[in-house]
């Protein structure tokens, strides 16, 4: 199936701004579809001029749907829907002609130009589904009248108007509360459900006959309001746009939909919604955060009280072996203390790898036994990663780098040797791919990682084969001294 933009490059001659004001359009129909009760089909036409290609769809959610399957990309020559003809060529509403039958379905369409800048560049067909059509009542009649406005507008080339959308993720739909209000602001029929809104707000008795902007001042302390012109503009119709209110434990969202012909201004509609349980839920997703970061603050604090204890105690060992077991203990308490750190200053459950990969190869050198003669650089990005995935590889890569600066550039062998320690990364498809090499002397005689009886690549292998799920390999470097580690992981 074709996308809209894929459409458009191939087959019209349809410039930025044509599609701009299209995709504007497209942003606001299902308000029009629903207030309809019909299906809308954006035909745009075809360069050569033999026909109209299908760029969109919308289905209301207020009626049955006149389409069982999608028709996006779907083409109509130039003929066959003589509708689409007239209102392209004549940019008027077309809605003379019997209704057509689709699976058994009469369905009833009505084709609307799309003017921009006095220019037709596309047609909107609206197909209602006319089983089951009833005497419609008076929130429908009330509904087909906007309907009816919206299409003039758009047939007039004054919608969609200019401008940004709902910055609103959760912007109000017709079904969740339906005001319309004259020129000057007062209402003229409001749906049970805007009904049901402003009453939580504290209204009794009816909307019908109130000037909006004034009541929902009554309604709502100041100190609640958005700025006076805002409320006004928006609850009075005059302008395209929406904005939140809130009363006493209550939250609504109001959105405006100014309405004017060629010659006047003829009201608005005002979409209203009830979002008091989603802003109680955004409270405490942001409550839980809050904690959670918490949390990670004070394990790292905990943990770095341990790293300390520790740390003094090894000052207190005269075993050297023991004092060393100690540091590596502070080294590796330490890498789950920098994971735990960076969670706790972020808001999602997931951490950017790279900065603890840079924290970790800066703290492995400055602790070793050669501080400043050995150096650690990656190449790649391990980018984000889930939180219990980033505790088990920040421990790995600690123990990977701490073997290769102790063992790989050992101070005994060689004082003055210094070395760079690589750390490579790929993220092909749903996997991790690592590389670690060093320059240094390289892996002992005979080494085999099956019998290796070193704790740190017990405890590598343990995480990596067992924790993460991956694979872990060790060998010389191609073509020059030193070794490497590969470690391979998924994602998922």
């Amino acid at each position: 199936m074709s996308s809209f933009a894929e459409l458009v490059r191939a087959h019209t001659d349809l410039d930025d701004d044509d599609v701009a004001w299209l995709q504007l359009l497209q942003a606001d129909w299902q308000i029009i579809a629903d207030l309809s009760f019909a299906d809308l089909v954006l035909w745009l036409p075809d360069r050569t001029g033999s026909g109209f290609w299908a760029g969109g769809q919308m289905r209301p959610t207020t009626a049955p749907t006149a389409y069982v399957d999608d028709v996006l990309g779907d083409f109509a020559a130039a003929g066959s829907r003589p509708l689409l003809d007239r209102a392209h060529a004549e940019g008027r509403l077309v809605r003379e002609g019997d209704p057509e039958w689709r699976d058994d379905v009469p369905v009833r369409v009505e084709t609307i130009p799309v003017r921009r800048r006095g220019r037709v560049v596309a047609v909107v067909a609206r197909n209602t589904n006319l089983l089951g059509v009833r005497t419609p009542s008076r929130l429908e009649l009330a509904y087909l009248q906007s309907a009816a406005d919206l299409t003039r507008m758009i047939a007039q080339g004054h919608f969609p108007p200019p401008g940004q959308r709902s910055d609103h993720a959760d912007s109000p739909r017709v079904g969740d509360g339906f005001v319309r209000v004259d020129p000057s602001g007062r209402v003229v029929y409001a749906s049970p459900n805007a009904q049901s809104v402003f009453r939580r707000l504290g209204l009794s008795g009816d909307l019908a006959g109130h000037v909006l902007p004034d009541l929902t001042r009554s309604l709502v302390p100041p100190r609640r309001r958005v700025d006076e012109e805002t409320l006004s503009a928006v609850m009075g119709g005059r302008v395209h746009r929406d904005t939140e209110l809130s009363g006493d434990g209550v939250a609504l969202i109001a959105r405006s939909i100014p309405l004017r012909s060629d010659r006047e201004h003829l009201g608005a509609l005002v979409l209203v919604r009830d979002v008091t349980d989603l802003r109680r839920r955004d409270r405490e997703l942001i409550t839980k955060d809050a904690t959670i970061r918490e949390i990670h603050h004070r394990v790292k604090n905990n943990l770095q009280t341990v790293a300390a204890l520790l740390r003094l105690q090894a000052r207190r060992i005269g075993s050297p072996e023991a004092r060393e077991a100690l540091e590596e203990a502070v080294r590796r308490v330490g890498s789950i203390a920098i994971v735990h750190e960076t969670l706790s200053q972020a808001v999602e459950e997931d951490v950017d790898f790279d900065e603890i990969a840079d924290r970790l190869g800066q703290m492995v050198t400055e602790v070793s036994a050669a501080p400043g003669r050995v150096r650690v650089r990656r190449e790649g990005a391990f980018g984000r990663l889930p939180s219990e995935s980033a505790t088990a590889l920040s421990m790995v890569l600690t123990e990977v780098l701490q073997n290769a600066v102790e063992h790989g550039y050992d101070a005994g062998v060689d004082d003055a040797r210094e070395g760079t320690v690589t750390v490579r990364v790929q993220r092909p498809g749903s996997s991790l791919h690592l590389t670690v090499d060093d320059d240094g002397h390289g892996l002992p005689a005979g080494f085999d990682l099956a019998g290796s009886t070193s704790l740190g690549l017990s405890i590598v292998r343990t995480l990596v084969e067992s924790e993460l799920g991956g694979h872990l390999a060790l060998g010389q470097v191609p073509h020059g001294p030193g070794t490497r580690v590969d470690i391979d992981l998924p994602l998922d």
